[in-house]
């Protein structure tokens, strides 16, 4: 199968392309900075060159989109936020539109801030959007993706949680403090943490190449966990205590309103998935963790 990934550099993409080679795939990196052979420059405005790399390939997979946690959300950085989405993805599913030979199916990363804070509420793919700004963008860029579905391609939106990698995402930011003895919980430990493990993530989206599951499907451990066990759990993990939690008050004051994706969370099941036969390596957290923190 001949998949082009675009953001192939990211982490996501990173672990998604080493996979699909490993099981005999062709990929096609769509990325920014070509960094290898056969890297296509990626840049939505200036279709050339990656846009004939779409034309006969099986499989697309969209990942491209600015950091939400890169930096502080000043009115510039949300801007570029949901731009960098949107217009990537229109990019793409025009650039389907006008190719001889359409992909089977797309992929097109989303994320479980789709369905803002819930609190204790359980949210499935049939749970209304929220009406929060990560919400908001959410919604218009699966619009977008699901423009493809009119030409023919299976679409899949893949709503993602927070990806346990060491090295890149969420987890790296918090391991310092823990490591340092002043980590915890962030507010009030009470607000659920939809986590996935990043083999499951790149395991959800090759179960999603190649099924026939199409629409959204919540990317996330069938077993969230509240914030207070998940930064217990990571402690145990790295051997430390977890005892100074963050205050709300003290966390919107260094990030803004990013504070609230935060703080809020989401209780996401893994219904849809479960449901459609992916089996997960890892939906124990204290498992997880210890094969992400391992050597850390």
């Amino acid at each position: 199968m001949k998949v082009v990934v675009a953001g192939a550099n990211g982490l996501i993409g990173s672990h998604l392309a080493g996979a699909l080679r490993e099981r005999g795939d062709t990929v096609v990196p769509l990325v920014r900075t070509p960094r290898a052979p056969g890297d296509v420059r990626w840049d939505p405005g200036a279709a050339g060159e990656w846009t004939r790399a779409l034309d006969g390939c099986d499989a697309v997979v969209n990942l491209a989109g600015a950091n939400v946690g890169a930096r502080r959300w000043s009115e510039g950085y949300k801007s570029e936020i949901r731009e960098s989405r949107i217009r990537s993805t229109r990019a793409l599913v025009d650039a389907m539109a006008g190719a001889r030979s359409k992909p089977r199916v797309f992929v097109s990363a989303s994320a479980v801030g789709y369905y803002g804070g819930r609190g204790d509420e359980e949210v499935t793919e049939s749970t209304p959007a929220g009406s929060d700004f990560l919400a908001q963008v959410c919604r218009e860029w699966e619009g977008e993706a699901l423009r493809a579905e009119q030409l023919g391609v299976r679409t899949v939106l893949l709503r993602t949680g927070v990806v346990l990698d060491r090295n890149d995402g969420a987890l790296k930011k918090m391991i310092p403090p823990f490591k340092a003895f002043v980590g915890g919980p962030i507010g009030s430990g009470k607000q659920w943490v939809p986590w996935i493990h990043i083999d499951d993530e790149v395991g959800v989206i090759l179960w999603a190449l190649d099924g026939g599951v199409r629409g959204p499907v919540d990317a996330v451990s069938p077993n969230p966990a509240r914030m207070k066990e998940f930064a217990r759990e990571l402690g145990r993990a790295l051997g430390r205590p977890a005892l100074f939690p963050v205050p709300g008050a003290a966390l919107r004051l260094a990030v803004g309103e990013m504070a609230e994706v935060l703080l809020d969370g989401q209780k996401a099941s893994a219904r849809k998935a479960v449901d459609g036969g992916y089996r997960f390596r890892f939906a124990d957290l204290p498992a997880a963790l210890r094969d992400v923190l391992r050597n850390a």
